[in-house]
């Protein structure tokens, strides 16, 4: 939904907001993990009634989301586990988020949201939350089935960040079961645009052709990326062996009378 532009601008203030980190030694998979520490606080907040806090913790959990790629753009240390760990735990604190959001349908059977026109909140809300749930799997589905066949596929009108925006809204404005609801359908709506861009790449000889030279310059610029780290690899190593190193004694056990050359 967001246009290229709004997500390079976004990229680049995340970026310079991330680069204190990068200095201190703050990893990647560090701020990874620790979006989903803040997710699972956030569930618990939300579970417990306080829905307003909870919509600026999803708000945050989101920014924090965003850290771990820039980290690695920063750092130049993006790694194939990274990029799959980032989207596994993604998926969890998405859920998690969710479940917390169904503690606390179930603990409010008398649920009266004041913007919604239908009998039976409560039922209408644990319905939404598992049809959104279902739905925003699928939209992650079937972007990963696209790109394990070789088909770059991000269209779709809602994907993670409109998803995590529409859901903090909901909750900051006491209109959470709306919230809900969107997310209910157009999560499906996503999923099915991105089948229909599959299809369509497939069938469609120009747009398979297009998808194959994008595809083999994407190869060819990992290739180039593993080749310069390779190299800049092999310079620190053959410095390392280069440098005159005096080994220090120590008293400190296992170290104790220092390290000797052989």
């Amino acid at each position: 939904m967001f246009s290229r532009r709004i997500q390079q601008r976004a990229r680049h203030l995340v970026t310079l907001l991330i680069q204190p980190l990068a200095r201190l030694g703050v990893t990647p998979n560090m701020l990874t993990v620790l979006g989903l520490l803040i997710s699972i606080m956030t569930a618990i907040i939300i579970a417990q009634g306080n829905l307003f806090v909870g919509g600026w913790l999803v708000l945050f959990a989101g920014i924090v989301d965003m850290f771990d790629g820039a980290m690695a753009r920063v750092r130049d240390a993006a790694t194939t586990f990274g990029a799959f760990l980032d989207s596994t735990l993604d998926r969890y604190s998405e859920s998690i988020i969710l479940l917390g959001l169904l503690v606390y349908a179930l603990q409010h059977p008398r649920l009266q949201e004041p913007y919604w026109p239908i009998a039976g909140e409560q039922a209408w809300m644990i319905t939404f939350i598992f049809v959104a749930g279902v739905g925003s799997l699928m939209v992650s589905y079937t972007k990963a089935r696209a790109e394990g066949l070789g088909i770059e596929c991000k269209t779709g009108l809602l994907a993670r960040p409109e998803r995590v925006i529409i859901l903090a809204l909901g909750l900051l404005t006491n209109t959470g079961i709306w919230a809900l609801a969107i997310l209910a359908v157009f999560s499906h709506v996503t999923a099915i645009e991105r089948m229909v861009a599959v299809w369509r790449t497939i069938h469609d000889p120009a747009l398979a052709k297009r998808q194959d030279s994008t595809n083999k310059k994407q190869s060819e610029k990992q290739d180039a990326g593993r080749d310069n780290r390779h190299e800049r690899l092999t310079v620190v190593m053959n410095e390392t062996q280069e440098t005159d190193v005096h080994p220090l004694p120590t008293s400190v056990p296992p170290f104790t009378g220092g390290v000797s050359q052989e």
